[in-house]
C-alpha cells in the first residue's frame, strides 16, 4: 500500500527511477480498484465512476511507468512504444520486468540502495 501512496504523491513526477516493486505494486492496487469499481458501476449502472477513478490515476500511472522505464535505463518516449501493435506491449512488458540499472544511470541513483525517507 505504501507503494501505491507513493505513487500518488509523486503524481507528476516524471523524472527519476522507479523500482520494480513500486512499479507492480501500483499496478496492483490500480486493477484491485478497477475490479470493485467495474463491479459497483456495473451493478449501480454507474460507469461514470469508472471513468472519473481512471482520469485520476491516470497522471499518476503515467509517472510511476516513466519511472520505471529510467530505472532500467531508458527513456520515458519509449511508453509510445507500446501503440505498435503486439510487439509494443509485449516489449514494454519485458522492460518493466527487466531489473534496473546497479548503480547510478543518467536518471539518478539506484531507488534499491536509496537511503530510507523518513
Amino acid at each position: 500500500m505504501n507503494y501505491f501512496i507513493e505513487a500518488l504523491k509523486k503524481y507528476a513526477v516524471f523524472s527519476g527511477r522507479a523500482r520494480r516493486k513500486e512499479y507492480w505494486m501500483f499496478a496492483l492496487f490500480v486493477g484491485i480498484i478497477f475490479a470493485v469499481l467495474l463491479g459497483i458501476g456495473f451493478a449501480a449502472h454507474a460507469l461514470w465512476i469508472v471513468s472519473v477513478a481512471y482520469l485520476a490515476i491516470l497522471l499518476p500511472a503515467l509517472g510511476v511507468t516513466v519511472r520505471r522505464l529510467h530505472d532500467t535505463g531508458r527513456s520515458g518516449w519509449w511508453i509510445f512504444f507500446g501503440i505498435i501493435p503486439l510487439v509494443g506491449p509485449i516489449t514494454l512488458l519485458v522492460f518493466y520486468c527487466l531489473d534496473g540499472d546497479q548503480g547510478e544511470n543518467k536518471y539518478g541513483p539506484n531507488p534499491k540502495f536509496a537511503p530510507a525517507q523518513i
